[in-house]
């Protein structure tokens, strides 16, 4: 039997991982952006409070970057109290996480410490370390030029004499730099070529102060573009009928792909059909990596009803999401079927429309007595309301008691009334989802939201993830946000 406060416990760390995988503080489809920050921001706080050593090893999660900068924050702002075993420990992990965080991300964070005053001995020696192994400091001077300064006044850092010239002296004071990288910088403020040796976020604001045609500077800038740079620059590259813009698809990280395609008109889904199938499964492929075809019979509940058209910040976000599990789903099942919620049969031209009938859907689903059920859904079941839950709870109490059809929510969306990601039924483990990557560790969290397994074994499976994330031996996640 699993003692209250135990399970509480339980519960609280649960929500808190569903809030840090799901939450970015935008604007969802039911909330807006400061319903989503305030609600957060509280959450954490509540979290950091009365569970800190778990929510410190939340760090090894597949959280998002948005909440990773926020438990770093909580974290180096209230360290007093703590042992040097604790600091030893958070401080590792703090740094591990920093590794493996965009490099824009960090910078943020490291700016939003100086601005709070956060400026202890910790904050500065992680600060040190982690602008130390960045593995072209010249590179970062220039992209993040107003970020890198204000580390380095914050944390009393040093700089070569000329990145300290580059980052400090007005480019008129400077006749020439030495380094290749500052001298293309200075240059391109008067001369257009020299734009083209610059990194691509860098050039464009300089292309504008030059004129340049927008056809124009994507042809030339194209070969310093990153992976991720051409494939969010590939729809402006069609537009300007420049084909050196193009990405490989396949290449891409598969959510993000997703979206890609998404972005597109059915026209032009339609028209390139055969290439962006074959792109989304490969990626899909390359995601489950051994794990491919090893679950069995599954079939999967896909919202695509109108709320998964997201916001206008995060638009078609949760469609996305649904689209590229859709895909690793049947790449990690032996045999597979994928039932929408709108009745579509094909994923490539589905579109947010229409009411949300999950109960239908589920009905259909459980009919084949699949081995997994997985439901991609924000949850709000509303064609009838309820009908879904009522399915779920007779199928799991009459029809299937012993469980022989494992059933999981995944929900990309937070609910910031709720402190968590809306839940389909209490017989139902429910648990968030960012990136369709993540799903086979999120399978594996779904047994705690269930409510079966204690706090104790919930603090040994965080611990034993905190401990091979530590170790350095954990391989990052493959969704395209190693830095670069």
């Amino acid at each position: 039997m699993v003692d209250r406060r135990e399970s509480v416990a339980c519960e609280d760390v649960v929500m808190f991982v569903n809030a840090a995988v799901t939450s970015t503080g935008q604007r969802e489809f039911r909330d807006d952006a400061d319903e989503q920050r305030l609600s957060v921001e509280f959450l954490h706080a509540y979290v950091a409070g009365n569970y800190r050593e778990l929510y410190a090893a939340t760090l090894a999660l597949d959280i998002n970057d948005f909440n990773a900068a926020l438990i770093v924050r909580h974290l180096l702002e209230s360290s007093r109290e703590l042992t040097p075993q604790t600091r030893r420990r958070e401080g590792e992990l703090i740094a591990r996480r920093l590794e493996l965080m965009a490099p824009q991300r960090v910078y943020k964070l490291f700016r939003e410490l100086a601005r709070r005053g956060v400026n202890n001995r910790r904050t500065r020696a992680i600060m040190r370390d982690w602008t130390a192994q960045r593995r072209d400091p010249v590179f970062d001077a220039v992209k993040y030029r107003s970020a890198v300064k204000a580390v380095l006044r914050h944390a009393h850092l040093p700089a070569p004499a000329e990145t300290g010239k580059f980052l400090f002296t007005a480019t008129r004071k400077v006749p020439v730099f030495g380094t290749p990288l500052f001298e293309s910088w200075r240059q391109a403020h008067y001369a257009q070529s020299a734009l083209y040796e610059l990194p691509y976020t860098v050039a464009e604001g300089l292309a504008g102060k030059h004129g340049i045609k927008r056809a124009v500077f994507l042809e030339r800038i194209a070969p310093q573009l990153t992976r991720l740079e051409r494939l969010r620059l590939q729809r402006a590259g069609e537009r300007a009928e420049v084909g050196a813009v193009r990405a490989e698809l396949a290449e891409q990280p598969l959510t993000r792909l997703a979206s890609y395609v998404l972005s597109l008109s059915r026209a032009e889904r339609t028209a390139r059909y055969d290439e962006l199938r074959t792109a989304l499964t490969e990626s899909a492929r390359r995601a489950a990596g051994d794990a491919a075809g090893s679950w069995g019979r599954v079939v999967a509940v896909l919202d695509d009803s109108f709320s998964s058209f997201g916001s206008t910040t995060k638009r078609q976000r949760p469609l996305a999401v649904a689209l590229a599990c859709r895909f690793l789903l049947k790449a990690l099942a032996r045999e597979f079927t994928g039932l929408w919620t709108s009745g579509l049969h094909d994923p490539l031209l589905v579109r947010p429309s229409g009411p949300t009938p999950l109960g239908e859907r589920l009905i259909d689903a459980l009919e084949l007595a699949p081995d997994r059920l997985v439901v991609v859904s924000d949850g709000w079941d509303n064609s009838p309301p309820g009908l879904a839950a009522e399915v779920l709870r007779v199928w799991r109490e009459r029809l299937d008691p012993a469980g022989a059809t494992t059933v999981v929510h995944l929900n990309p969306v937070y609910d910031a009334t709720g402190f968590d990601v809306k839940r389909l039924a209490a017989s139902v483990p429910t648990v968030g989802v960012r990136d369709a990557e993540d799903v086979p560790a999120l399978i594996e969290l779904a047994r705690f939201a269930e409510g079966r397994a204690g706090f104790a074994e919930l603090s040994e499976y965080l611990t034993a993830r905190e401990d091979r994330f530590r170790s350095r031996n954990h391989p990052g996640r493959q969704s395209g946000k190693v830095p670069a």
